[in-house]
């Protein structure tokens, strides 16, 4: 059992809170508002006033957020995570954000003697549910040693992937693939609707084929049906792709699939669905082919 802190109490962040009290720790909690931690409290959780305040009540603090500049709001100034932070003490920051800016707040935690790792994780809240969530992790060796224990409660599959900031790297590069997977099925499926064949058919074939990667099996069905909340929404995407590009212009490669498929990410938020499931790319793109909304 482990004396644990958690920062950012949106989906994601909620489920793996469940997890850690299932699992026996104490877990003490903030969020910007506080109505989204209440379910969490009648379960057991501790509530903080500050992020500064959880990273003060905890051995361990969790953290997980929208991107870059979440991140620095929970993490700077006075009431911020790394105020809490203390000899000992371990910052382990499960957010997307970009990979500079991640290695600058390790090296900021250090300097009060504390440490960080960044570990952002592949699959949604269902494989969290599922226990099927994937981990990977950038930093010291031998702090990841010491928190590996606490992250497998949190996923079946953790990873050390290399120094800070290379976790995050390998998720930006992951994640990339999930859009061009989703713009080459919606290309598929169209071809195949548009020749005659049922949309529910060609779902069901593609999903079941050798073309059928984990992500086309739980996304290919919104096709159908968008989910409602979304799983992983327009603007969260986007926002990992030029993470993804932004990366590739620093290391000079060439990433044009990726650049097509963030356009009709954009075209998706000019339709007014940046709250959708990025799934909606097939509705941009069924919208040019002439086909109507099924």
């Amino acid at each position: 059992m482990a004396n644990l802190g958690f920062v950012g109490l949106g989906v994601m962040g909620s489920e793996m809170v469940n997890r850690l009290l299932a699992r026996g720790h104490a877990v003490t909690g903030y969020n910007r508002t506080r109505e989204k931690a209440e379910r969490l409290m009648d379960q057991g959780m501790k509530w903080a006033n500050s992020p500064r305040a959880v990273a003060t009540a905890s051995e361990v603090t969790f953290s997980m957020v929208a991107n870059s500049s979440a991140l620095e709001a929970i993490a700077e100034g006075p009431d911020g995570i790394l105020a809490g932070l203390a000899s000992g003490k371990v910052l382990i920051d499960m957010s997307t954000v970009s990979p500079s800016f991640s290695r600058n707040l390790a090296a900021r935690a250090r300097e009060r003697g504390a440490d960080m790792l960044d570990a952002p994780v592949s699959g949604g809240v269902i494989t969290l549910k599922e226990g099927k969530l994937s981990v990977m992790v950038g930093g010291r060796r031998e702090t990841f040693e010491r928190m590996k224990s606490l992250l497998h409660d949190i996923g079946h599959k953790v990873t050390y992937v290399g120094d800070n900031g290379l976790a995050l790297v390998m998720k930006i590069s992951t994640n990339l693939s999930l859009a061009v997977q989703m713009m080459a099925f919606s290309e598929g499926i169209l071809i195949a609707e548009k020749s005659g064949i049922p949309r529910e058919v060609a779902v069901d074939v593609f999903t079941h084929s050798a073309a059928a990667s984990p992500m086309l099996q739980y996304r290919g069905p919104f096709v159908l049906k968008l989910p409602d909340p979304a799983w992983f929404n327009v603007d969260m995407m986007q926002k990992d792709m030029l993470l993804a590009l932004e990366l590739g212009r620093q290391l000079d490669i060439p990433m044009p699939t990726s650049a097509i498929s963030n356009e009709f990410l954009t075209a998706a938020r000019a339709r007014g669905m940046a709250d959708e499931d990025f799934a909606v790319v097939f509705d941009v793109l069924a919208e040019m082919a002439g086909v109507r909304e099924h």
